[in-house]
């Protein structure tokens, strides 16, 4: 592939809900462009696009996809992008380093939910927008009905560049509104033909709105417009550039890619009317790495769009966000699975560097000699967690390594070892996110893991006071062993543990202060309830005594231990769990949906309130009760709410629940045993 100048260069992420035909839409743009010989199929696992195992057997997009097209001198850097929820950080990613979003709906089914939500990342974003209405040969296709969604969901100026001509079966080609001509498609190819006498009525109308689109872009246009002058084909032309560009328009186009209708000049519009990336001449290179794979024959695989100056072979650059310098080997334009080298990258264009050795998803490279730090990519929270372990006992080590390599390609998964609990905890965006996540560490680094819905980290508590003694005497000939402690045990509101002496007389010797803390913290280690750690106390040693000879710091532990266990029994035990601060946000009418579902899971509203076109309800709910919220929150609202959540405080639980928690947890460590 050869190089390009920056204004021959158009990046594009194709963007939309899943099933809309967006990798059939990238296949018959790569096919118009003779690098394919035949068109490839989702369904046969033969698109370019779509080439991982986990993409083949689901037939759904997963990864992201470079997919760069030639196209008459032009070049177009496709980035095929996931439709599920799951994956919208790879979504997010794209955007970060695109000039223009294609929307591709589909005509059957409209405006689906994740279009809608790509739509609001891209509301506050320097991209320009296009709309592809997509399956145009499908049973129940409707162009017209699609379009009144577009703008009965969206606040945009959009405005259809073709009328189909005819609908599913009978669907066979476009009207071009700004050239006023209609045109035929055959293996890709247009014919022009005569316009259709059942459009002819259609089109004024639809091309008058087109013009006042193009007019509302360019003020000198709009004097022209407003004062009843006629515009020219080309000022037209030049007014959607214009509004695009600036996003004031969104044009809509039409055709179906798995019959290759109208993608030709879904291309010659994209080429003619989407913005170059901006280049600022003389600045040195700075990029962003916004993809990482592991590919088991290349090694790493850092994604990176060139913002400034010129990326080169065999430099040293630096990684500003980790402060590591980077020694750049190999360049590679890749399309899809396939790749060939380059020397440099010039701005605007996207390429793969491989094996670098510090650099990962969301870092900026640039020059050494001038240090910058591009925006970061605004990836979001993942909120559904599963424990896992190895189903072999001899691969933690194992485990760890993977869960290492996959945390640098998704920035969208965290891992956290629970000591409480002692469980590893995987959470990602949604079940099928963990179960691609699960599956690649069984296919990649052969590591079987079983899934677990996590261990709440319960704690324990005392609600009264008690004063108990602890006396631990050993004596078998020889040296034998003597300690012997008074504890005061009383709640404390304000910190998980204090310890403090008010001993006279020398009645526990100083040198053994020390060890009768160590034992009173090794018994808050767990509580004579379930087993949990114990917070909340204020231990005070007030008396005791001691043995000349066989008093040691050891005896002294095991009496502090001692009378903190019979002293936690007395003094009003009670079971405490985490209890989270929710923040959800979702479309006004879910939210009586969302309050509800907080009251079935104990939790307590704290406020509402307006959150732009969206509304936000904060609660505070019990972590037991949020494990699933992810699914919960997702099949209420059809996927259009979110949520975060952080810890808040832990509280007492509720008796009856306490009690059922307390028989498994004793039921459990009898299993143990």
């Amino acid at each position: 592939m050869k190089n390009y100048q920056s204004t021959q260069i158009r990046n594009i992420g194709v963007v939309a809900h899943g099933g809309a035909g967006k990798t059939s839409l990238v296949e018959a743009m790569l096919f118009n462009t003779g690098a394919l010989s035949r068109l490839g199929r989702v369904e046969d696992g033969t698109t370019v696009a779509d080439y991982h195992p986990e993409e083949i057997n689901r037939q759904v997009t997963i990864h992201t996809s470079l997919v760069p097209c030639e196209w008459k001198n032009y070049k177009l850097n496709i980035l095929d992008t996931p439709g599920y929820a799951d994956f919208i950080g790879e979504v997010r990613a794209v955007l970060r380093v695109v000039e223009t979003a294609l929307f591709v709906v589909s005509a059957v089914d409209g405006v689906e939910v994740q279009t809608e939500v790509i739509w609001d990342l891209t509301e506050n974003k320097p991209v320009s927008r296009v709309v592809f209405i997509n399956k145009m040969d499908r049973e129940n296709a409707n162009f017209y009905k699609v379009l009144e969604e577009l703008s009965a969901k969206f606040k945009a100026n959009f405005a259809p560049i073709q009328l189909p001509i005819g609908q599913a079966t009978d669907f066979f080609g476009i009207v071009d509104l700004v050239e006023q001509k209609a045109y035929s498609f055959a293996d890709g190819k247009a014919k022009e033909v005569p316009i259709p006498a059942d459009l002819a009525q259609e089109i004024p109308s639809y091309r008058e709105k087109l013009i006042e689109a193009a007019a509302e872009a360019d003020d000198e246009l709009m004097m022209k417009y407003l004062e009843g002058e006629e515009l020219s084909t080309e000022e037209i032309k030049a007014g959607l550039q214009k509004g695009v560009a600036a996003g004031k328009v969104v044009p809509v186009l039409c055709g179906s890619a798995t019959k290759n209708i109208a993608i030709g000049t879904l291309m010659d519009f994209l080429v003619a009317n989407c913005p170059a990336p901006p280049v600022e001449a003389g600045v040195p290179f700075s990029g962003l790495v916004f993809k990482t794979l592991a590919d088991p024959y290349v090694g790493k695989m850092n994604f990176i769009r060139v913002f400034t100056g010129t990326l080169k072979s065999d430099t040293v650059v630096l990684n500003s966000t980790k402060e590591k310098q980077e020694k750049i080997g190999q360049i590679l334009y890749v399309r899809g699975k396939s790749s060939t080298p380059t020397t440099e990258v010039p701005t605007g264009d996207i390429a793969v560097l491989v094996k670098l050795q510090e650099t990962g998803t969301g870092d900026t490279l640039c020059d050494k000699d001038h240090p910058v730090k591009l925006d970061k990519i605004d990836f979001p929270e993942p909120t559904l967690t599963v424990a896992i372990q190895p189903k072999s006992k001899g691969d933690e080590d194992k485990l760890s390594d993977a869960l290492t390599k996959l945390l640098e390609e998704d920035p969208t998964i965290r891992v956290e070892k629970n000591t409480e609990t002692r469980q590893t905890l995987l959470t990602g965006m949604g079940e099928l996110h963990l179960d691609i996540v699960v599956e690649r560490l069984k296919r990649r680094y052969g590591v079987d893991v079983a899934i677990e819905t996590p261990k709440v980290p319960y704690r324990e508590t005392i609600r009264g006071e008690a004063k108990v003694e602890g006396k631990y005497k050993k004596q078998t000939g020889g040296r034998g062993q003597y300690g012997h402690v008074w504890l005061h045990l009383e709640p404390l509101a304000d910190a998980p543990f204090e310890f403090a002496e008010t001993i006279f007389g020398g009645a526990v010797p100083k040198q053994y202060i020390p060890a009768v803390e160590k034992g009173v913290r090794e018994a808050m280690q767990e509580g004579v309830l379930a087993g949990y750690p114990v917070t909340g106390v204020k231990v005070t040693l007030y008396d005791g005594s001691f043995h000349p000879v066989d008093s040691s710091e050891l005896a002294f532990k095991i009496a502090a231990s001692m009378a903190f266990k019979k002293g936690q029994q007395q003094a009003k035990p009670v079971l405490l769990e985490p209890i989270m601060e929710v923040e959800v946000t979702v479309p006004e009418n879910y939210m009586g949906d969302v309050i509800s579902d907080f009251n079935t899971k104990r939790g307590r509203i704290l406020g509402m309130e307006p959150a732009g076109k969206n509304s936000r309800v904060r609660a505070l709910v019990p972590l037991a009760e949020m494990y699933r919220y992810a699914i919960d929150l997702k099949s209420m609202t059809q996927g259009r709410g979110s949520f975060r959540m952080k810890f808040y405080s832990y509280e007492e639980v509720p008796a009856k629940l306490a009690e059922e928690i307390i028989k498994k947890a004793k039921a459990a460590a009898e299993n143990n045993k």
